[in-house]
């Protein structure tokens, strides 16, 4: 008698074709991600302000590096590839200006992102030249946007999405994110974070506004 055979061990999902995964429901748990990486460095800030830069806030500043340098950079290519394009050709016009706004929003949090990420990296790895009030006034900033961002991308954009999409173009777009297809964006240079923190309040109000008249 021939003995059984041993179970194959289960591939990865995105070397199993059949098996998909929409592409939004994917976005969405990115969001959810990005919201308790937030957290972590609020928590971070808090945490230099009371303890110093122990070996705790050394191992949150490398978490959080790690997370907005990858995971969160890829969501924001897999939005403008996939989701914002669809939207830009069938949706309605305020919602188009929303969409413009979003991407400049990644745009911003890119930049903003440049700047605050090496003052985080150089805490991570233990070095004394970064700079506390920068390191608090930038993550304010980025946590800021990046929460209104979510918000109005929660509320308004992954709805109309979700309506303009079919079952299989969101799995479609599921099977393309799970095999890394992107892009890169580029940053807007030139303006410190205080400046794009002036001049995106009065525009992302008009955004919001927006959003709730559709």
């Amino acid at each position: 008698m021939r003995a059984a055979a041993e179970p194959e061990a289960a591939l990865p999902a995105a070397l199993q074709p059949h098996l998909t995964r929409d592409g939004l429901e994917m976005l969405d748990a990115c969001h959810r991600r990005m919201m308790d990486a937030l957290d972590t460095l609020d928590a971070l800030v808090a945490r230099l302000d009371d303890q110093g830069d122990d070996v705790q806030a050394r191992a949150m500043a490398a978490e959080v590096v790690a997370f907005f340098s990858g995971a969160a950079r890829q969501h924001h290519l897999d939005e403008e590839r996939h989701v914002f394009p669809r939207l830009m050709e069938a949706a309605a016009p305020e919602v188009v200006q929303v969409v413009r706004r979003l991407q400049q929003d990644h745009r911003w949090l890119e930049q903003d992102w440049f700047e605050l990420s090496a003052h985080l990296q150089a805490l991570a790895d233990g070095q004394s030249w970064w700079d506390r009030a920068l390191l608090r006034e930038g993550s304010e900033v980025f946590i800021a946007l990046l929460h209104d961002h979510l918000t109005l991308e929660e509320s308004l954009i992954y709805p109309e999405a979700r309506a303009h999409l079919s079952a299989g173009e969101r799995e479609a777009i599921g099977r393309e994110m799970a095999g890394g297809v992107g892009r890169e964006a580029d940053p807007e240079p030139g303006r410190t974070m205080a400046a794009r923190r002036r001049a995106g309040r009065a525009t992302h109000g008009a955004a919001h506004d927006a959003a709730r008249t559709t």
